[in-house]
């Protein structure tokens, strides 16, 4: 994704069990490692979250100049020696981003109140730390700060984040609290603040940055195990000429309450004996509503039994698939599903309040409200892989997003939200295709007209990305609008989805007026170079043309010719007939894989990555492309590419993973394929047919049916198919139907070691 792209898993050693669904579904906790990605790309933390929720409380190593951010995209590096402190919001898996919202550092002796220089210790706040203390499991983090001697605890539920420090004995303990940085910092970037500690002892404020969305608000509310024997609160700002009249206190101690731009704030407690707990609620509405989800969620001071909620959440959300394998590849496999079930994130209050992007409070009537949206990536395998998984969810997901666009002061649907506000990041109207894909898929609960309405009015939004010239000629042209030819052809698909659901719920004029508007990726097409070129406004390519260069806003996105002449999922016959048959369709993907590229060449597109060839694993549109060979006929070319890519960007290491995650899509391209099939084309109601990667594979479909993948023979010296039956019979072609595939059955495989030509 652009500033952002790659894929993840996760783990965290622990004793492989057998027998009933309770042993399998602690067999798939304990091989998660949520490490895996944290480290060069994958941009994933490896801190406490529960599936999709609200909190994700997780250690920052550095809070960064957004210009020199995009490896701490997601506040942790696996390299870096410190820590500097444990914030509360995170995105998985992003390349551009945000949050890391209300930072806690707990420290023992000394306080310092800047973070320092990570290569010069004790020059602030921030503590080296090494990884043989930390301990890394789905819903749980902990780690050692060495310079205090503190043993630091993570937990989390929806909306609270719970903290267990134990301090060494003998030396004054302290909490700070510091409102000031962000993920993605840059000077001014907190627009206000607030902080308040009440007669109670309750510490609570809120915050509003000007990042990614502006005029965000996060509020919190935080309570100690320990009454507090002293605090600070701070206003660090100095470059303001008048900041109004002092308080009723003169000094920080004095003070109750802070506002201004830079605050922060120290709560001491002596020498303690037990180790202090401190819980911390959060809010995307108000400071009201943030004590109200502490009071409803953060009852008592029972830190094991949260985690043991934590983890029961996510042994739940796992048993969705039981797979065998090798303990690398089980480890991968449950890594990939716990990344997937990360986001989108609950954004809703106990009490149903959420912020819409019109910046105003609504409330959720009989659903969840989740954003966290990023649509270009999830389309195309994260939201299917839901869709059958969590029906349940994909229902409030639906939901979440139809209300989005009834809230939007534009009427159009998410295209990258986060907390319910809008960043307008990427292209296309993706959430066309998931909420199509999840309606095809048998997902209900939704408003269907409600859907297809705000579907159609996404799609038709004249101001958005030159629709209003696409609408007109049929393209969008180079000289008014960049990244022309992609723009072309993902309108192209996302209008071909909308005409699948529109065609099923009986709505013939929409259905033929998106089908027609789907055969738009012709105009982009250039039979004399071979490639998806953009056009100008007169009908003219555009020129000069390289189908090796790539920019940001240039005539592709993140991407180029090579990579984007692909990207037409919904008429792959058309765009064989139209590279000129079979032979030379396949004979062009081989030179895609085969061809020799100096990855200098991306150097300014930091993306693009994990490339063989020129196809780039580490970032979205090429992730079909290895699955094309089905539709010309020569399958065992899918599967050879696939091993090919399951062997290179896939690795048990915190530097593992070619690109980002992207919120969960590449780790769901890696669930479809080690089961052997993936949509190529989501809302197709179809999957394209690959190789496995898991011997046996039991899926716990969200319908109650289960599908059972197996393999025979499968091992690195046989990495082709042999033979495929589903339910006992041949399988007729290269393809599942999904009616098939959620009616439940079994797909068997046996491998051989070399190619199936016939």
């Amino acid at each position: 994704m652009r500033y952002y792209a790659l894929c993840a898993f996760i783990l965290a050693g622990s004793t492989v069990l057998s027998g009933g669904s309770a042993q399998a579904d602690e067999r798939a906790i304990g091989a998660v490692d949520p490490r895996i990605g944290t480290g060069g790309a994958g941009h994933t933390y490896p801190g406490a979250s529960v599936p999709f929720g609200m909190v994700q409380l997780s250690p920052d190593t550095a809070m960064t100049d957004f210009r020199h951010s995009y490896a701490w995209a997601a506040g942790y590096q696996y390299g870096d020696p410190t820590i500097m402190g444990f914030s509360h919001t995170h995105f998985t898996g992003a390349g551009h981003s945000d949050l890391g919202d209300v930072l806690v550092m707990p420290i023992a002796g000394d306080v310092r109140l800047e973070p320092g220089d990570a290569a010069v210790p004790g020059s602030g706040y921030r503590s080296r730390f090494r990884h043989a203390t930390e301990v890394e499991k789905p819903g749980y983090y902990a780690v050692t700060l060495d310079d205090y001697g503190v043993r630091a605890e993570l937990t989390a539920g929806k909306r609270v984040g719970w903290h267990r420090y134990a301090f060494p004995q003998g030396k004054p303990a302290h909490v700070l609290l510091d409102l000031r940085p962000s993920i993605y910092d840059y000077p001014g970037k907190v627009s206000w603040a607030r902080l308040h500690v009440g007669a109670d002892g309750t510490v609570s404020g809120c915050r509003m940055t000007r990042g990614w969305a502006p005029g965000r608000v996060l509020c919190f509310a935080m309570r100690f195990s320990q009454p507090m024997t002293a605090r600070t609160l701070y206003n660090r700002e100095t470059n303001v000429p008048y900041r109004g009249f002092k308080g009723p206190g003169y000094q920080p101690v004095d003070h109750d309450a802070q506002n201004g731009r830079a605050l922060e704030a120290v709560f001491d407690f002596e020498a303690l004996k037990a180790p202090l707990l401190v819980k911390t609620a959060i809010s995307p509405v108000s400071e009201a509503n943030a004590i109200d989800n502490l009071t409803r969620e953060g009852a008592g001071w029972d830190f094991d039994a949260r985690h043991a909620q934590a983890q029961a959440a996510w042994e739940h959300a796992l048993s969705v698939i039981d797979v065998q394998g090798t303990p690398g590849q089980r480890t991968q496999f449950y890594t990939a599903l716990y990344h997937v079930m990360l986001a989108p994130t609950l954004s809703m209050d106990a009490n149903g309040d959420y912020r819409g992007p019109d910046y105003e409070v609504h409330k959720a009537d009989g659903f969840d409200f989740y954003s966290t949206w990023s649509t270009w990536d999830v389309y195309r395998a994260q939201q299917p892989l839901l869709a059958i998984l969590r029906p349940d969810l994909g229902a409030q997901f639906v939901r979440s997003l139809v209300v989005s666009a009834q809230d939007s002061p534009f009427g159009l649907l998410p295209v990258w939200a986060y907390q319910g506000l809008e960043t307008w990041c990427m292209i296309g109207y993706h959430a066309v295709p998931i909420i199509a894909d999840a309606y095809l898929a048998g997902v209900r609960g939704f408003d269907a007209d409600a859907a297809l309405k705000a579907m159609v009015r996404s799609a038709t939004y004249g101001p958005y990305g030159d629709l209003a010239d696409y609408m007109k000629i049929g393209y969008v042209p180079i000289d008014k609008e960049a990244e022309g030819a992609s723009k072309t052809l993902e309108y192209a698909y996302d209008d071909w989805a909308l005409a699948r659901m529109a065609r099923a719920m009986g709505k013939t004029a929409i259905a033929d007026e998106f089908e027609r508007r789907s055969r738009n990726w012709r105009h982009v097409w250039d039979s004399k170079t071979g490639f998806m070129r953009a056009r100008t406004t007169d009908g003219q390519f555009h020129t000069p043309f390289n189908p090796a260069a790539a920019a940001y806003g240039s005539d592709y996105t993140e991407g180029n010719a090579w990579q984007y002449s692909w990207y037409v999922p919904q008429d792959v016959p058309g765009l064989i007939t139209a590279m000129g048959g079979r032979e030379k369709f396949t004979a062009k993907i081989d030179a895609l894989f085969d061809a020799r590229v100096d990855p200098a060449i991306f150097r300014n597109v930091e993306d693009i990555s994990g490339l063989i060839g020129w196809y780039a694993h580490g970032n979205e549109p090429d992730h079909h492309v290895a699955y094309l060979y089905d539709y010309a006929g020569q399958p065992w070319k899918t599967q050879q590419r696939l091993t090919q890519i399951m062997q290179t960007q896939y690795a048990l290491r915190p530097d593992g993973l070619a690109g980002n995650d992207d919120l969960g899509q590449m780790s769901a391209w890696y669930i479809f394929t080690a089961l052997g099939f993936y949509p190529v084309a989501p809302a197709s109601r179809e999957y394209a047919v690959g190789r496995p990667f898991v011997s046996k594979a039991v899926v716990h479909l969200g319908n109650g049916h289960a599908f059972t993948v197996t393999a025979d023979n499968l091992d690195d010296a046989h990495p082709y198919v042999g033979a495929v039956t589903l339910n006992g019979h041949p399988l007729p072609r290269f393809f599942l139907q999904q009616k098939d595939v959620l009616a439940g059955g079994e797909l068997h495989f046996v491998m051989q070691a070399t190619p199936q030509t016939k």
